[in-house]
């Protein structure tokens, strides 16, 4: 079976919309031009670049980009992995560009958010996020009763054991919980959790 072409994209489909584009290369010894000609080709007005593994967290250049962002913006990309380091750190991107009514486009999958047929993606990518966030919530919670049970079994366990600060990141992660909610259901009090973690975090 013959892989079907990516859609090109020309600037005459891009309406209403700024053009930022977003370059990353891994290493010292690469370099942008390949990137930097498909951005051109677009007439994007500005390019933020970065040197960074796909697998470095600190993207100062990408966080600058996304900043810079205004509503209606598109962020132009080459491929997707030049922009995420993993699935989770991808969907959280895309659910910010959502969220903030910004726009991506991804050049080598053909793919433009800023049309009715690309919002579509940014639905899907949402629901995969929602999806991910549920399941880490019931293997998060699933590991705390089973952490109880343990604790029942072999007499009093501390207030706060490292088991219990690294749930505690995990269900604070999720914008939907709460500190209150995620101390009530580790069984703690706010306090002690904010001593653990100050600032919620």
């Amino acid at each position: 079976m013959t892989k079907k072409k990516a859609k090109t994209i020309s600037t005459n489909e891009i309406q209403n919309t700024k053009l930022i584009g977003y370059a990353r290369v891994s290493t010292e010894e690469q370099n942008f031009d390949s990137q930097l000609d498909e951005f051109a080709k677009l007439n994007c007005c500005k390019v933020f670049k970065e040197k960074a593994s796909g697998a470095k967290a600190e993207r100062p250049e990408l966080q600058k980009c996304l900043e810079y962002l205004r509503a209606g913006d598109t962020l132009v990309i080459t491929k997707l992995d030049r922009l995420a380091r993993s699935s989770k750190d991808l969907l959280e991107i895309i659910s910010r560009l959502e969220a903030e009514h910004k726009n991506i486009l991804i050049l080598d999958m053909g793919v433009d958010t800023s049309t009715a047929q690309g919002k579509l993606v940014f639905q899907i990518f949402g629901a995969i996020a929602e999806f991910e966030r549920a399941l880490i919530r019931e293997r998060t919670m699933a590991g705390l009763e089973a952490a109880r049970a343990r604790g029942r079994l072999g007499g009093r366990k501390l207030k706060m054991t490292p088991e219990k600060i690294n749930t505690a990141r995990k269900l604070l992660a999720d914008k939907n919980m709460s500190p209150a909610t995620v101390a009530k259901q580790l069984g703690i009090s706010r306090a002690t959790l904010y001593k653990h973690l100050p600032g919620g975090h």
